[in-house]
């Protein structure tokens, strides 16, 4: 059964590798994705739809019954001037949105990226706010929840993050030392799992780890 999938960060590192690998799966047949500004794909399988993501109607005109719905949303602290209220809007409250819509629709599964170690109660910020929006989501009982909790992630992105680049040549050198869930991971990786686990039936909440992630490669 060729399925509709509906993706949220198809620019990003994970997200424009999902979107590759949807683009060549043949169980998908429909591509929808969501973005702020009009995005120029060349693919008969996708439909880009441009909405304001701080209105939570407008997700719910893009999410249907039973879609997949994959969601690949982040930002960093300087993009947002080190703003902690603007960051949570783009962490937190558009995938509070998407999960909402999801639950309000039907839609068959949302699958999300998180982030090892996160943690509601942590006292650093990026990880209590991954920990909080996980909660939320959870919550809401939705007909499958599926997060992925990568660390470090390698691969090239669109922008330069020298912090993240220096960190991407250096912890793969000390990743045997490492807890299993805090290895560094290819995104390509991360996006296989994603898009192979989203064609299970899983019902309830799931997380994947590092090693979950690794094993449905």
């Amino acid at each position: 059964m060729n399925k509709t999938v509906t993706l949220f960060g198809s620019t990003g590192l994970i997200g424009s590798e999902v979107l590759k690998l949807l683009i060549n799966d043949n169980y998908f047949e429909n591509i929808n994705i969501i973005s702020r500004k009009k995005i120029n794909l060349d693919s008969k399988k996708i439909k880009n739809f441009t909405i304001n993501f701080s209105n939570l109607e407008d997700y719910k005109k893009v999410i249907s019954k039973d879609q997949i719905v994959i969601a690949s949303i982040g930002t960093t602290q300087s993009k947002v001037n080190f703003n902690k209220s603007e960051y949570r809007k783009v962490d937190y409250d558009i995938l509070l949105n998407i999960a909402k819509a999801c639950k309000t629709n039907q839609a068959s599964s949302f699958c999300f990226v998180s982030s090892a170690g996160a943690n509601e109660k942590s006292k650093n910020f990026y990880l209590g706010l991954k920990g909080e929006i996980e909660n939320s989501i959870m919550q809401l009982g939705l007909n499958t929840c599926l997060i992925f909790r990568p660390s470090l992630l390698l691969g090239k992105r669109n922008e330069f993050r020298f912090g993240e680049i220096l960190a991407q040549k250096i912890m793969p050198l000390f990743s045997f030392l490492m807890k299993a869930e805090y290895k560094p991971i290819k995104a390509v990786d991360v996006a296989r799992s994603i898009v192979n686990e989203s064609k299970k039936i899983v019902s309830g909440n799931k997380i994947y780890h590092y090693s979950e992630i690794k094993n449905l490669n």
